[in-house]
């Protein structure tokens, strides 16, 4: 199953590598991974994704993230509302005789063209990874020559849904 984890760290040199090191010691896949600043230019905010098959495991990494001495806070946040979110630079190829119709399959997307060659568009998505792999699939038959993907980043929302049992009436 498919875990996110936010680590909240000291912004400094090799915390990165610690951290990433761990993960691998642990052996788990780091299938993406983002690190950008927080709204405290010191403090640096990691998303990862890895696929976690057995929650011990997981238990154990999450405990050991916390005791490094630049980790300030570890969350796993898979479980929780959240706003998640990916960005993907698309490069088609699209002669002229095709761009209406490519066009026309980007447009619910709320893509944007971000450049336009003679025989080329690249566009740009953002959204969930499960929109960004439908955007793909829907533009591999026109031939991409070129793509990148930031990798998700995410946060928890400020309000979270309260989960009710449903009760089945027999």
């Amino acid at each position: 199953m498919k875990r996110i984890i936010t680590v909240t760290v000291i912004n400094q040199s090799g915390v990165l590598n610690r951290v990433t090191g761990l993960l691998m010691k642990r052996q788990f896949n780091i299938e993406s991974i983002t690190v950008g600043h927080t709204e405290q230019p010191q403090i640096s905010k990691m998303t990862f994704v890895v696929n976690v098959e057995d929650e011990q495991k997981l238990e154990q990494l999450l405990k050991q993230l916390q005791k490094q001495v630049d980790v300030l806070k570890v969350n796993d946040i898979t479980e929780k509302s959240i706003v998640v979110r990916e960005l993907a630079l698309v490069k088609v190829v699209a002669p002229p005789a095709v761009r209406s119709e490519i066009n026309s399959i980007v447009e619910p997307f709320r893509a944007a063209t971000i450049d336009t060659g003679k025989n080329v568009v690249t566009f740009q998505v953002t959204g969930n990874p499960e929109k960004i792999d439908a955007f793909i699939d829907l533009l591999k038959p026109y031939g991409i020559k070129d793509l990148t993907r930031t990798g998700v980043t995410a946060f928890v929302r400020e309000t979270q849904k309260v989960h009710t049992p449903q009760l089945s009436i027999l």
